[in-house]
């Protein structure tokens, strides 16, 4: 006799459009279980007429081919309940294995119930009840193929395999049994259920790592573009460096103070585009790890709010440090470009109010930046989608990449970005890292005799 094995679960790593993996995986399930039925109806059929016809063993094969034809019915349901549009939801799988463990049943019932050894294969049932089911089904489930297994210990037809000797079980036998199966039961339940809590952990982190590696990929091709384009531009910047000064010395627009003054505007703007061009050359070189420059916290803090302030001299910045150590640190650029970019972006969702640089650290080994503004705050969906690229509020294509950018720079530090609306009104973007990111390297001891 046989019934239906526990089937293998493809489990996805990713999502397909449109399709939700647990809904996909609930079809997969339905449609492996429909299979693997058609097996078990073939077993149960060989083995009764193997059984009666050629062993000789008289089986009450016309009850028995009845349930055959009911589990037959019910698979040809379960087909065309497969083809719906709708989701098999977990009930139905449940109900599914309820019905293969009561036509087991009654097959065994019809075939000497405890005595039957093929009464072990109510474990299969449990096994696959263990892989596809939640447990609150799975326990469905496990009282069912007890109940059934205790009941057929009580009430079954007598397997008779010679006439004139009837088989009967001493009591501390079918005891003994009864305990075996329990045990296995609760044993095979338990185990398989940790087994496939630990697969789709381990689906989980991996894919979230082919996450992190595509975007770090992503990354990498920016970085190319970037520092390709920093050298690019290292010459017309130059150039119009030169014209802007030969402008200013002549007598037309040295007369003019209006002309002057938009003149030093735009030479201060081309100094800042050659800082930027060479920050991102510093970046590509690692320069942190050949000449790194040290400060401490609160010099690094003011200095980056200084120079953010001469950029934007139209907007209203104020910082607050709180127990920040006196411990040196690397001045890392990176880190300057995340705190500046989150500036940027604050000043823009909040013109005209005033923004504020908070820098703490709560215990000794963590740094919190949080950049506080007085804006509308974030909407629900972009709260939902914080730091995914190419989702700007701006709606320019190609924008967005800035928050995707520092996300992962802080997650390179070993830190994290989030963000939240303030209960008052406006938004916060809280930067977490750890301080040891950004304390020097120490050359060990061996390193320096």
């Amino acid at each position: 006799m046989k019934t239906t094995p526990a089937p293998v679960i493809a489990q996805p790593a990713a999502e397909a459009v449109g399709v939700a993996p647990e809904r996909r995986a609930g079809r997969a399930n339905l449609r492996q279980l429909i299979e693997l039925r058609w097996l078990a109806v073939g077993g149960q059929l060989a083995t009764v007429l193997v059984v009666h016809a050629g062993l000789g063993i008289a089986l009450p094969w016309a009850e028995m081919l009845s349930l055959l034809g009911i589990l037959v019915a019910f698979n040809l349901f379960s087909l065309w309940r497969n083809r719906l549009a709708q989701p098999v939801s977990q009930i139905e799988l449940c109900v599914a294995l309820l019905v293969d463990v009561g036509v087991l049943t009654g097959q065994l019932y019809l075939a000497g119930g405890s005595d039957n050894p093929f009464i072990y294969l109510y474990l299969l049932q449990v096994a696959v009840a263990s892989v596809l089911l939640r447990p609150g089904y799975l326990l469905a489930v496990i009282v069912s193929t007890v109940s059934g297994f205790v009941l057929l210990m009580q009430w079954h037809r007598p397997l008779l395999l010679d006439a004139s000797t009837p088989t009967t079980l001493s009591p501390n036998y079918l005891g003994g049994l009864l305990l075996c199966f329990v045990l296995n039961v609760g044993l095979l339940s338990v185990f398989i259920v940790r087994i496939n809590r630990n697969l789709r952990q381990r689906d989980a982190e991996l894919a979230e790592l082919q996450q992190r590696a595509a975007e770090e990929v992503h990354i990498l091709r920016m970085g190319l573009l970037a520092s390709g384009a920093a050298h690019e531009l290292g010459t017309p910047l130059a150039t119009l460096s030169v014209i802007l000064g030969d402008w200013a010395h002549m007598a037309p627009f040295a007369a003019e103070p209006e002309l002057r003054e938009e003149i030093d505007e735009m030479q201060r703007q081309i100094l800042r585009c050659k800082a930027i061009v060479t920050g991102i050359l510093m970046s590509a070189g690692e320069m942190r790890g050949e000449a790194p420059q040290l400060t401490t916290l609160q010099v690094f803090i003011d200095g980056l709010a200084d120079g953010w302030r001469a950029a934007h001299p139209m907007a209203e910045l104020a910082v607050r440090c709180e127990h920040l150590p006196d411990a040196q640190i690397i001045s890392d650029s990176a880190l300057q470009q995340v705190i500046g970019n989150l500036l940027d972006n604050a000043a823009e969702a909040a013109p005209g109010t005033p923004l504020t640089l908070l820098a703490s650290c709560p215990d000794e080994e963590t740094l919190t930046l949080s950049v506080l503004d007085e804006g509308p705050g974030f909407d629900d969906e972009r709260l939902k989608h914080f730091g995914d690229p190419y989702q700007s509020s701006k709606g320019q294509p190609g924008r967005g990449m800035g928050l995707f950018l520092s996300v992962n720079v802080a997650r390179t530090l070993g830190g994290r970005l989030q963000a939240r609306n303030r209960d008052g009104g406006g938004a916060e973007v809280v930067l977490t890292l750890p301080l040891a990111s950004l304390l020097p390297r120490q050359s060990p001891p061996d390193a320096r005799r």
